[in-house]
């Protein structure tokens, strides 16, 4: 099946599903009293909690106070409106009823010491039964955060590092385990997996996201098999609700230049439409380490996404979109441009890679007739996925296509909205063309995988203090069988600011190879693949407790939490046996993770915010029959983030340390003398600050990264000779290999 055809298919469904579906949404905003000179006066309450009375069914307001609801009730209905430190409010939304705005009035109005205050940008979710902390736009802007794999950087629970010194791509590791365990969705609609996976974090520009949602341990059925160590959602900004116009630029002194325009207008009171469009380019050769090697690659990217919302009050809702996207990256050592070499020569080494991808999405949901609790949904996608790249003389070219279809049904269970139930079917096409030209072997990964799945998952609610969640799932791989998923998770308010939560459940995913090991690409390491690999399996559980309280008058919180992952079999890629050699096989024996994590935020003075966390790892695997610790993963992290802004926002500062313990480094003992590694990487620091200026409908900001210019030294062993038969390995990156660097940016945006 060809991707015309895929493609046509595609827009069939899309459309017979966008004249079938149809949901109700209630719209508005949640507002604060705030005193200020002996008055008060209205404040947008971002994270404020917005639930269906009687039910958990609820949503968390956008950094402006906005809020978007289903009508998942029978009309006439009240919800209920909180936020720390405010009086909740229960309002009665009648039939036929859009939109209601919410003032809430603060617990005590004693001083202004005690009310007033910035609301943190970034929060845990108090409705959600998983664990989810949710990073909202104001948190995001608090960095430059050019694209999804720089949305972390005041997050003390995503780390994010570079699979090689010369590629420039990326990963992130969550609960001590590479991304790969983590299902990256957008708007819950799996995207950065397979071929994507090595450069798929810069595929999502920061000026788009409105969100982003974290949530630990394993993610519900609803979303599929592949979560094993939690989800990754990113909400894109929507046209019914985003600025009309929006623009941002940022430069650095790397000679890095990016844009992001962003417009959205209202064509009738049906029809909303949204254009997000992005270019970023690269073009100045630098390399400050010395190791005649560039120190980022050379970029070119253009990106750009068209989405449609239909609204038809009480009647249908639904969205679709497209998006395509083209990306050039080339590196190598600096001679390999300023002799102008092409690709694959024996002289010089040249790094290049070419992606071009392109995706159609649609999402619709109707209610059933006469059942107030039942409704039908659906999620598809489609996605095709080109990558052809030279790493030296080794060459990989890739084409994946995928078709992704999910139907959900909920329903309360005998007209009792206590007890519910989610079922539904999905279904997941790859067809992946993969081909690895390397040291005179080629080596074809082709193969098309087909999955159909079935689940279910009942849900007990107990009043807004208690709730139960069990899900099952199976999913029938044509290549690997059968993979049953069991998952529970449990949430319960003991007190009205105390929280806990508590999880388990098991996730499998059928490693890519070649596309989450290119940084084995850059390195004369020859690729064993010692035996057919199995679908990796695994176990995740763990739990935290989330507390609340008031210190020295002001609000403050705790949360403290602990999981571990324990797998049943994994893909290893053993580097440590034979340094000549990257060695591909099954587990045969012990592999785990424990990841415990204490996260402090406290409001000092007004409008001053501080985050504390410390989180330690401890992930073991075995490796040639011995049980010995994870490569390149800190047995440490710590995070301590300020930031402050002036009473009317128009100054705002931001300033965040990474405190980074040490990591295992792979053997090169074998290795002559000077070509040698430490067998451990050092604690090091890193710090990131901003600083913001705002004017209406303008802001600048100006900020630097890595400020104590720590930079891994010597990252690539035998730089000087990187056709050597043994010794070039530029895989072996454990902090950064940049060091500092300033940055210039404007936001400007029409209401």
């Amino acid at each position: 099946m060809n991707t015309f055809k895929i493609s046509i298919i595609f827009l069939l469904v899309s459309f017979f599903s966008l004249s079938l579906f149809s949901q109700e949404m209630l719209r508005g905003k949640v507002y604060g009293n705030e005193p200020h000179n002996g008055h008060y006066h209205p404040v947008f309450l971002p994270g404020a909690n917005v639930v269906w009375k009687g039910t958990t069914q609820g949503v968390a307001t956008d950094e402006n106070g906005n809020f978007r609801l289903n009508v998942t009730q029978n009309l006439p209905h009240a919800i209920v409106v909180s936020f720390i430190g405010y009086q909740a409010d229960t309002i009665m939304i009648e039939p036929g009823q859009s939109r209601v705005d919410v003032l809430l009035k603060p617990t005590q109005q004693l001083d202004e010491v005690v009310i007033a205050g910035r609301r943190a940008g970034a929060h845990v979710s108090h409705m959600e039964p998983i664990l989810t902390n949710v990073i909202t736009e104001n948190e995001l802007q608090r960095a430059a955060c050019c694209n999804l794999s720089e949305a972390f950087e005041t997050n003390a629970s995503v780390d994010v590092t570079f699979t090689d010194a010369v590629s420039g791509a990326q990963q992130i590791q969550l609960l001590g385990l590479a991304g790969i365990y983590s299902q990256i969705l957008t708007e819950n609609t799996p995207t950065v997996r397979g071929l994507g996976q090595p450069y798929g974090l810069g595929f999502i520009p920061g000026p788009w996201m409105e969100s982003i949602h974290i949530s630990k341990g394993a993610g519900s059925v609803v979303n599929g098999y592949e979560s094993i160590t939690g989800q990754i959602n990113v909400e894109l900004k929507k046209p019914e609700s985003s600025d009309m116009l929006f623009y941002n630029f940022y430069g650095n002194d790397f000679g890095r230049l990016e844009s992001s325009l962003n417009a959205a207008t209202r064509l009738n009171d049906q029809w909303s439409t949204m254009v997000l469009a992005h270019g970023e380019i690269l073009e100045n050769r630098f390399d400050h380490n010395g190791d005649s090697f560039l120190d980022h690659p050379l970029m070119r990217k253009y990106n750009i996404v068209n989405r449609y919302r239909y609204d038809r009050l009480g009647v249908m809702e639904s969205q679709f979109g497209f998006r395509v996207m083209q990306e050039n990256r080339r590196g190598g050592q600096m001679s390999f441009f300023d002799n102008g070499e092409v690709l694959g020569s024996p002289d010089y080494y040249g790094f290049g890679v070419k992606t071009d991808r392109y995706e159609a999405f649609a999402r619709t949901g109707f209610f059933l007739p006469g059942q107030p609790d039942g409704s039908i949904g659906t999620q598809l996608s489609f996605i095709h996925h080109n990558h052809d790249s030279q790493y030296g003389w080794n060459e990989y070219l890739g084409r994946q296509n995928t078709i992704y279809a999910n139907i959900i049904y909920e329903n309360s269970i005998a007209g009792d909205p206590d007890h519910k139930i989610n079922a539904g079917f999905s279904f997941l096409f790859d067809d992946y063309k993969e081909n690895l030209n390397a040291s005179d072997d080629e080596v074809n990964f082709d193969r098309t995988e087909s999955v159909p799945g079935v689940f279910a998952q009942y849900t007990f609610h107990h009043h807004e203090k208690f709730v139960a969640i069990l899900g099952a799932r199976a999913d029938f791989h044509n290549l690997h069988g059968t993979f049953f998923s069991p998952r529970l998770h449990l949430r319960s308010n003991i007190t009205p600011t105390t929280t806990l939560r508590a999880s388990a459940g098991k996730g499998y995913r059928v490693p890519n190879m070649l596309a989450e090991n290119t940084g084995l690409l850059v390195s004369n390491r020859q690729l064993v693949f010692v035996e057919d690999i199995n679908p990796e399996e695994a176990w995740n559980y763990g739990g935290s407790v989330t507390q609340s309280f008031d210190l020295f008058g002001r609000e403050a919180s705790v949360a403290a939490e602990y999981y571990r992952t324990d797998f049943v079999n994994q893909l290893i890629v053993d580097v440590d046996t034979d340094y000549g050699m990257a060695m591909f096989y099954n587990l045969d024996g012990k592999s785990y993770a424990n990841n415990s994590q204490i996260e402090f935020k406290f409001e000092p003075a007004l409008f001053f915010e501080v985050t504390a966390a410390i989180r330690f790892t401890d992930v073991k695997t075995t490796i040639n029959d011995e049980l010995v610790r994870k490569p390149f993963v800190n047995n440490y992290k710590g995070l301590l983030s300020g930031s402050w802004a002036s009473r009317n926002n128009n100054w705002q500062v931001d300033l965040t340390g990474q405190f980074n313990g040490s990591s295992r480094i792979p053997d090169t003992s074998m290795l002559p003398e000077n070509y040698r590694m430490p067998t451990e990487s050092p604690a090091h620091v890193i710090v990131h600050s901003q600083i913001t200026r705002r004017w209406n409908n303008f802001d600048l900001y100006i900020g630097g990264e890595n400020l104590t210019n720590y930079k891994q030294h010597n990252p690539i062993i035998g730089a000087s000779d990187p056709f050597s038969a043994d010794l070039f390995d530029a895989s072996m990156i454990w902090g950064p290999i940049m060091g500092r660097m300033f940055y210039l940016g404007l936001r400007y945006s029409i209401q």
